[in-house]
């Protein structure tokens, strides 16, 4: 293949070879980052995705050449701080991505930075323990804590210490945790007879993930009432860890792989079944269906897990096209601003959860396809915050237009940190916002009727 302009074929991803003692060199990974970062300051596509990039050039700009040569090694750790791993520069603007003989995948060299950064252990430790979802979810799901913890959460004194000791920014507004678990609220399923489909197996395996099962089960709720209505038995996957995303975001792949042996023999067992596995939060989806293939590229049961996992809307459009879902919609939902999260978006599924929603009649769906800024744990950060909230405003204003009834994302950290940005606009306008948050999952649930 002969080094060319641009790329006009599908991307590709090349397996993540961390196991390769090459990989955390400080050497060899600088050499690496400062063939990429040349590569990116001469195209500058993605100088508006993120503040990677922006940062990137700010420093190339500042050097007496303007050349990459000239920028302080010690300095591309600033670029890496800024990369949340969302891959969209990999996914909609680098034209130089693998089959290109560039071979530029800039969201896993960052990774590949982050994963030497932990391993030196220069990782605060608050960033090891907010990505420790599963623990914290555990300790602050008991009843008289998480009334403690939600109440703190909203108390400007504890915001205030919160954010002295642990670096968590005090007007960024925190998902409040439930007082019971989704897996202890969750209805046994009708045994309804199995109907596959030509695109779709006729049964359901749910992984909760762990912002379903501690802070907002009602979503999870939604869907096996959806799954209910259309006749779709479930059971709910043995879920013994996190997805591994909070900590593959941190650069841990070693935690990674500890939660993938933790998860992977139940999960594969319901998917030789002929199980659809579903989860209800794209980051999770996105982890078992393309992460962690790349990282564990050999292993039989991270292949057939990620072969059998759905989003939940890409598994009602396909169940549809089957003949397979009931669309007896009862109530319209008015105007609805939704959000495509970025973990959705790089699934390359296309906007499956638009498409549902279309389906209710008297609905309209103003879609907003753009970084909301939050990405997990990142806009969270006091040092990160401000940056966060410059990301997303062009998604809030989007989302906005026309006083919409509901504002609605995949994510459900992305739509409360949309919904925080569209208030915020309204009270410095002197108005208030009017549009209420809903997952989607919990809005097909209301256009079915169902409660």
């Amino acid at each position: 293949m002969t080094t060319r302009e641009g790329n006009l074929e599908a991307p590709i991803r090349h397996p993540i070879d961390w196991r390769n003692p090459d990989y955390y060199d400080e050497d060899s990974l600088n050499r690496e980052q400062e063939r990429i970062f040349g590569i990116c300051h001469g195209c500058r596509r993605c100088v508006s995705l993120c503040n990677a990039f922006p940062t990137l050039f700010d420093l190339v700009d500042a050097t007496q050449s303007g050349e990459m040569h000239d920028v302080a090694k010690a300095d591309f750790r600033k670029v890496v701080d800024q990369c949340y791993l969302c891959a969209l520069c990999y996914m909609t603007k680098c034209p130089y991505v693998p089959p290109h003989p560039w071979n530029v995948d800039f969201p896993h060299l960052m990774l590949r930075a982050k994963g030497r950064k932990f391993l030196l252990g220069e990782t605060r430790v608050r960033d090891r323990l907010l990505t420790s979802t599963d623990r914290l979810g555990k300790l602050a799901t008991i009843p008289i804590v998480a009334r403690a913890v939600n109440k703190a959460s909203q108390a400007p004194a504890a915001r205030r210490a919160m954010e002295m000791m642990l670096g968590v920014h005090r007007e960024r507004r925190l998902p409040p945790y439930a007082a019971s678990r989704f897996p202890e609220m969750a209805p046994q399923t009708i045994a309804w007879p199995v109907k596959d489909g030509q695109r779709t197996p006729g049964k359901v395996a749910i992984f909760s993930t762990c912002y379903v099962d501690y802070n907002e089960p009602g979503i999870g709720l939604d869907l096996l009432l959806i799954l209910e209505h259309n006749e779709i038995p479930y059971v709910l996957a043995e879920r013994q860890a996190c997805c591994g995303m909070p900590k593959l975001e941190l650069g841990d792949v070693e935690s990674v792989l500890r939660m993938k042996d933790a998860n992977a023999a139940a999960l594969a067992a319901l998917a030789r079944d002929g199980y659809a596995i579903l989860t209800p939060v794209p980051s999770c989806t996105l982890m078992f269906k393309s992460e962690l293939p790349l990282l564990f590229p050999d292993e039989a049961d991270v292949r057939v897990i990620s072969e059998a996992m759905f989003d939940p809307f890409e598994y009602l459009v396909l169940r549809n096209k089957d003949g397979l879902l009931k669309k007896d919609f009862k109530t319209p939902l008015g105007k609805i601003s939704y959000h495509v999260p970025c973990h959705s978006r790089v699934q390359k599924i296309g906007q499956k959860t638009r498409e549902v929603l279309e389906w209710v009649p008297d609905t309209t769906v103003n879609t907003v396809e753009r970084c909301s800024g939050h990405d997990g744990t990142w806009g969270a950060k006091t040092e990160f915050y401000a940056a966060s909230m410059r990301i997303g405003r062009p998604v809030f204003r989007q989302m906005a237009e026309d006083d919409p009834d509901y504002v609605s994302s995949d994510c459900p950290i992305a739509g409360r940190a949309i919904m925080q940005g569209i208030d915020e606009a309204a009270r410095a306008a002197g108005g208030v916002a009017h549009a209420r948050k809903a997952h989607p999952l919990t809005l097909v649930r209301m256009a079915y009727g169902l409660k």
